[in-house]
């Protein structure tokens, strides 16, 4: 990869665009001379060069918030390098996922919103029961718990026969949130469900369930 950079281009400072692996999440911008990128290529955690301090920079070398690296590209041009990354912890100094959290408006990504829900619904098992809905599901048990995905399961499947769009989208809504804190609840989140179909689809033709039916 170093012997295809247009380093000359860019003035020896290669532009590196962060991006979240799961959620595609931008989560910052920073700059990379070749040092930095080789010891980010031998170490897998994201180095920048830091226009201030003039020195290498590990991200999280002070909060232990790094940014393990899972895979890079260059750009058609050479001169841009995009890696994508497993965050251990918040990314922006503020204690945001990421530096580009302030918003004019409320739009973003719809899978990074999702991805905060997820965490929200984690952040929820330790909560007051009294505060939150979810945290009372957490409180009153697994069983409970999938009780209400059974019974939304079923809500969405008499909606679909009805053909009600505008309810079987209501109930949709309903069972992946009471999913989702199933899932929270056994130690498990949404990024192990991706996994499974992305095992299962590499086998194209594949029962649902894993097996050629």
């Amino acid at each position: 990869m170093l012997n295809k950079i247009n380093w000359q281009k860019v003035n020896n400072l290669l532009p590196v665009i962060v991006q979240h692996v799961q959620t595609c999440e931008v989560l910052m911008l920073g700059y990379m001379n070749s040092e930095a990128l080789e010891k980010t290529l031998a170490e897998k955690r994201v180095t920048f060069y830091s226009r201030t301090k003039q020195r290498l920079w590990t991200k999280g070398e002070t909060s232990g918030h790094f940014l393990n690296v899972v895979d890079m590209s260059l750009d058609c041009d050479q001169d841009t390098l995009l890696i994508l990354a497993d965050p251990i912890g918040p990314t922006c100094h503020t204690g945001e996922e990421s530096c580009f959290h302030q918003f004019e408006t409320q739009s973003e990504g719809d899978w990074s919103w999702f991805a905060k829900l997820e965490r929200e619904l984690a952040a929820r098992k330790t909560a007051d029961p009294a505060t939150s809905y979810t945290a009372t599901l957490y409180a009153k048990g697994t069983k409970k718990i999938a009780q209400k995905v059974g019974e939304e399961a079923v809500e969405i499947a008499l909606a679909a026969v009805a053909k009600d769009r505008a309810e079987m989208i209501s109930e949709a809504a309903d069972l992946v949130y009471h999913l989702s804190v199933l899932l929270q609840d056994a130690e498990c989140g949404w990024q192990d469900v991706i996994e499974k179909l992305k095992q299962r689809h590499q086998g194209i033709g594949l029962h649902p369930e894993g097996s050629n039916k």
